[in-house]
């Protein structure tokens, strides 16, 4: 069965942000892209459709508790989100799932990443569980060495569950494989996941930065932010479990301990301003298990920092004559 590499969101708010609906990947005019990738790869029959999936229309649906207007002045980015200039920012809509090829969504998520790129548009992805940025690290390959940034509860190193190699738990280890992504920073780890002892004695030979959420607490944000070096490329994934569940209570495996709202803030502007930051997904949020929409609201406005600082960095200015 021959599917499009998107399919329009269904959500209240048909898109994020208010951005228009840009389907047509091809001819793609866009500094920003925002885009769903509802469907990882299941470890049984029951978790294909989880509730993850519903997770990318969640957040479409709370635009306007993300934003009341474009226009207004927002006291995180320091005025108008766009700051009045002329940027493209565009919803191309979810990476559909082909019930026929329980598979083939990753090789379309992979394609439309690598169109977005090569359009020259930042894709920030909203997921869908940890399994999704795995075909986003792939399509990666032409902006190396890059420096992948994970905010999460869990190190994701596993090798494989139930013989799948590109689940949830494995994001970060199939990204150790790829020749393009260099030092890896994995932020806010706590508490247990799927990682034994020789999950994380493998993440340790690769020379992974694994710093604990309690370090971010114990030294400070701005510690952690020195540790990255200066004039990367950077990608960030961001797993709803890495904040504490007080902000963002809805996710599949909470854990007490978690980061802030602030600090992962001032992450992400940390990095706008230290490199180039080539893009960003947010993943595992559960919205049947959410209370007034405040995940998908945080994930929210997560991006909106990242596109703020950005477009105050000039990173979608014209270039100069």
């Amino acid at each position: 069965m021959s599917l499009p590499l998107t399919i329009a969101p269904n959500a209240g708010h048909a898109t994020f942000l208010y951005a228009p609906y840009a389907p047509d990947l091809d001819r793609l005019d866009a500094h920003i892209a925002f885009i769903g990738m509802p469907f990882g790869n299941a470890y049984t029959p029951g978790a294909v459709s989880n509730d993850q999936t519903l997770a990318p229309d969640a957040v479409r649906a709370v635009t306007d508790r993300v934003s009341r207007g474009l226009e207004r002045y927002d006291f995180d980015v320091g005025g108008p989100i766009y700051d009045n200039r002329p940027v493209k920012a565009v919803d191309v809509g979810n990476v559909p799932f082909d019930i026929h090829d329980h598979r083939s969504h990753f090789g379309r998520a992979e394609a439309a990443i690598r169109k977005i790129l090569a359009a020259g548009a930042m894709p920030i992805t909203i997921g869908g569980d940890h399994g999704i940025p795995i075909p986003i690290f792939r399509a990666l390959d032409g902006e190396g060495p890059v420096t992948l940034i994970q905010v999460d509860a869990h190190i994701d190193w596993r090798e494989h569950v139930n013989g799948v190699h590109d689940g949830l738990s494995s994001p970060i280890r199939r990204a150790s494989e790829m020749d393009h992504i260099g030092e890896i920073f994995q932020i806010g780890i706590r508490s247990q996941g799927s990682a034994r002892p020789e999950e994380v004695e493998a993440a340790k030979a690769y020379g992974a930065n694994i710093i604990p959420a309690f370090e971010v607490h114990d030294q400070g944000i701005d510690a952690i932010i020195d540790r990255i070096p200066d004039g990367g490329r950077y990608y960030i994934t961001i797993d709803a479990d890495g904040l504490d569940p007080s902000v963002m209570p809805a996710v599949e495996g909470p854990a007490p301990g978690g980061l802030t709202f602030h600090q992962v803030r001032k992450l992400i502007h940390g990095l706008v301003r230290k490199g180039r930051v080539l893009g960003m997904d947010i993943v595992e949020i559960t919205p049947s298990t959410d209370l007034h929409g405040i995940t998908s609201i945080v994930a929210g406005r997560l991006i909106v920092n990242l596109v703020g600082a950005a477009v105050r960095a000039g990173y979608f200015d014209p270039p100069r004559a």
